[in-house]
This record gives C-alpha cells, sequence and structure tokens, in this order.
C-alpha cells in the first residue's frame, strides 16, 4: 500500500522471512526455523504500543513466543500445504498469532531500512546520531539469515529510537478473523447445509402461504465448532474462501492514521498550521534564505496533504544525479483531489520546486519542472513562489505547458499557501482542496 522503494523493500523482506520459515518447516528443518523464529523480539526501539509508564515495555513477543509460532505454524495443515502465503493471512488461521505479535515480528524483518529512514530523518530534521550503536537483529534476504551490525541511531534517555513513518501504522489489521469466521466461513457452511438439505436447514413461514429455507449461524457453529484450529481445517478443504476473502480486501480502503487520530491518540496539540505558514513568510526572498524557505515549504505541505502525498524526499536525484528535485512526494491517492488525479494522470509521484527568488518566475522554471516529469514517475507537479508579477499569464503558461503534453503544473504563491491553511483550518472538507482542484482544471479545460 506504499508504492516507493522503501514500501517495496519492506513487503521483500517479510515476505522472504515467512517463506524461508514456511519452507524449512515443511522440510522437517524444525531446529533452523525456531532459530529464526527466536531472534524476533518485542522491538521497544519504535515506542509503539499501550504500555503505560516511562518505560516501553510488552507482552508480545518474549522468550517463549519463537517456540509457540513454530508449533502453530507446524501443526497448521494451511501452512504444510502451501495455502498460507503471506504473513498476515497467519492472523485468520494459526491460533496465538495476533495484532500484536504480526507487527512486532513485522518491524524486527524491516528494521534495516527503518534505521535507513531514522537516519534520513535525523539528518534532515538536525537530530543528533551516535555512532556504533548495536543494531539488533538484520534480515538478509539474499542470505536468508540474522546478522547485526553497529550504526548510528538517536539515543533518548539511554535507550536508542527508531523512527516510523507514520503512513504505515495502522492501529488494527485489515484481516480481521472474527470477520473472516463469521462473513465467509459460515456464510459457505449455510450454503453448504442449504444445498444438502440436512437436519440444520429450517422452515420459516412467511405468511399463510410463503416460506423461506434457513440456515442459522448458531446451528453451523454448534455442528462445526468455532476456532482458528476449525478455521484452518475448513479453509483447507475449501481455499477459495480464502482468496474471496482476500480478492475482497484488495479494493477496500485502508486508511492510515490521518492527523488529528494521531493527536488524539497520542494527546497532544494538533498541529500548528498557523506556525508553519509564518515559517514560510518570514523567509526573505533570494538565495541567502533558499534552503530555509524549501524547508518551511516542505514543513508545510507534508502537514496539509498528509496522508495524500507522503514519502517526502527532499533534493531528489534522478538521472544519475544529473537532475534534482527539490521535494518528491509519494502520491498515496486516498481521498480528495489528490485520489482523483491518482486515478485519471500519471501521478505516482507528486514533485515540488520551490523558487524563493526576488525575481518574477517564467518558462524555464517551468520547463526545469517539466523535465522532471516522466509516464513512471509521474507528470503532475507545483511550483512553488513568493509572487507573481502577471499571475494570470503564468497560469495560462502552465497550461500551454499541460496542452504540449509536458505535465501538469499548479502554481502557488505566499497568498496561495495562505489560503490552503485557511481551508485546512476552517473546512472539514479540506482533502478536496478546492484551490488545487480550480488550478488542475484550468489546465486541462
Amino acid at each position: 500500500m506504499l508504492p516507493s522503494e522503501f514500501g517495496d523493500e519492506c513487503v521483500h523482506l517479510i515476505q522472504n522471512f515467512f517463506h524461508t520459515v514456511l519452507e524449512l518447516i515443511k522440510e522437517g528443518k524444525h531446529n533452523s526455523a525456531i532459530n529464526l523464529l527466536s531472534v524476533l523480539r518485542e522491538p521497544n526501539e519504535t515506542h509503539l504500543g499501550l504500555s503505560t509508564g516511562p518505560r516501553s515495555r510488552g507482552h508480545a513477543l518474549g522468550d517463549g513466543s519463537a517456540r509457540n509460532v513454530w508449533s502453530a505454524l507446524s501443526h497448521s495443515e494451511a501452512a504444510q500445504s502451501g495455502l498460507l502465503e503471506d504473513l498476515e493471512d497467519t492472523v485468520l488461521m494459526i491460533e496465538g498469532i495476533s495484532i500484536d505479535i504480526i507487527s512486532d515480528i513485522a518491524t524486527n524483518i524491516i528494521r534495516e531500512p527503518l534505521i535507513r529512514y531514522t537516519q534520513q530523518m535525523c539528518e534532515y530534521h538536525d537530530i543528533p546520531l551516535n555512532e556504533g550503536v548495536d543494531s539488533g537483529p538484520l534480515w538478509s534476504a539474499k542470505e536468508q539469515r540474522w546478522y547485526v551490525g553497529f550504526v548510528s541511531l538517536p539515543i533518548a534517555e539511554g535507550e536508542k529510537l527508531l523512527l516510523v513513518p507514520k503512513i504505515i501504522v495502522r492501529n488494527h489489521l485489515l484481516y480481521d478473523s472474527g470477520e473472516y469466521f463469521r462473513h465467509y466461513i459460515l456464510t459457505h457452511l449455510q450454503k453448504v447445509e442449504l444445498d444438502a438439505n440436512s437436519a440444520l436447514v429450517q422452515i420459516v413461514k412467511q405468511g399463510k402461504k410463503d416460506e423461506r429455507r434457513r440456515v442459522t449461524k448458531k446451528a453451523v457453529v454448534a455442528k462445526y465448532g468455532s476456532g482458528k484450529a476449525v478455521v484452518d481445517q475448513l479453509t483447507r478443504q475449501n481455499p477459495n474462501i480464502l482468496a474471496n476473502y482476500k480478492r475482497s480486501k484488495e479494493n477496500e480502503t485502508y486508511a492510515p492514521l490521518t492527523l488529528d487520530d494521531i493527536t488524539n491518540i497520542e494527546g497532544q496539540k494538533p498541529p500548528d498550521w498557523s506556525a508553519l505558514l509564518k515559517n514560510v513568510l518570514r523567509c526573505r526572498p533570494g538565495t541567502p534564505d533558499a534552503n530555509r524557505y524549501e524547508k518551511a515549504v516542505e514543513g508545510l505541505l507534508t502537514g496539509l496533504f498528509y496522508p495524500n502525498l507522503t514519502n517526502p524526499i527532499p533534493q531528489h536525484n534522478i538521472h544519475d544525479g544529473r537532475k534534482r528535485i527539490d521535494i518528491t512526494y509519494t502520491n498515496m491517492g486516498t481521498h480528495g483531489f489528490f485520489a482523483w488525479v491518482a486515478k485519471h494522470y500519471p501521478s505516482a509521484h507528486v514533485f515540488v520546486e520551490c523558487k524563493n527568488y526576488t525575481r518574477n518566475i517564467s518558462n524555464p522554471e517551468l520547463d526545469q519542472l517539466s523535465g522532471r516529469f516522466s509516464p513512471s514517475r509521474g507528470k503532475v507537479g507545483i511550483i512553488v513562489c513568493r509572487n507573481f508579477d502577471d499571475k494570470q499569464l503564468f497560469l495560462k503558461r502552465c497550461k500551454d505547458t499541460a496542452q504540449d503534453g509536458r505535465g501538469f503544473i499548479v502554481a502557488l504563491d505566499d497568498d496561495d499557501l495562505s489560503e490552503l491553511v485557511r481551508i485546512r483550518t476552517t473546512d472539514n472538507a479540506f482533502l478536496d482542496w478546492p484551490l488545487l482542484n480550480e488550478r488542475f482544471n484550468q489546465l486541462i479545460s
């Protein structure tokens, strides 16, 4: 759900580890499987969880968990048969594997990309790093083994920290074992009993003449039982049930936590939009404040457009470093304007160029941004500047660029940024971004 190099790497690592463990179990190499699983521990350095008090401490993965997970997988007919394909499938059928264990396993496996992400964020936000910190276990997909190194990480109150992109944090799994059992397993069994006209079939009268046949889910549970062992057996016998469930989830919106959600969970104050805007407006036009301006614009836009635009990459090099983009966003396109753009135009990424000029911007700046576009990277961008001598003329130049097939560029100045902040703070439907929608419609009309 995160179409980026970071997301692809995390998916590859998790799938590789899970498949490695399952293959070892199917080959009878149980000690090797236990050894791989035994490395997994609660990753307290992320500080994600429900622990109270000053220290993170959880109950998901501990000393006995490796053998418990191995035992559950090795005794699962679905795992032995190859029916289980992904780590999240286990939450449906494997007893003892729950959302917190899935989360801890995943965090352990993707620790290396999280370390790199943490280092990048610390460098960008001037957070000090300590050298020679024990990395913790790192999974090598190539060698299919754990290894340890010494890395640079931030230390707070004597404990190392791992930063996690908020776009990948959820407070529930997309897959739900109760939902799968009630609405897929039991519904399938109801049909089986009806088709067989079994003793579970009841005749329900509707009026004087009409009657209806039914099988209650309560009766099905009484006959077949419940629990993940039952789900495991019935899924193995009817693999199409799992396939149908997973297919139903492919198009289901699995929305990330919003900034409001995170604020409520953390008990913190909401973002100070006025302060973020002032950080931009206080920059003096000209070269001396160019870096400060770019960083201030990134801070404002990243907050305003989350969770639709995420994973900002400042000073993103392309074409082997021959070209550079001020800010590159991944377009998640969950709701509103950016979802609509993602559906109709190449916009896997949205590119932002920041022009803290004292002079007016013109065709060269448009050509510079459009030169960063490609069908695979995306052909939608935003150019941010302080003001325009003739705003309507520049907007017409943006339209010319679009009609020439060179991409879609939305132009914003200081007044437009102020308007976006006003919309964010006063309009509950802010994700529709009427200002951006209006500018984009001008490009394509």
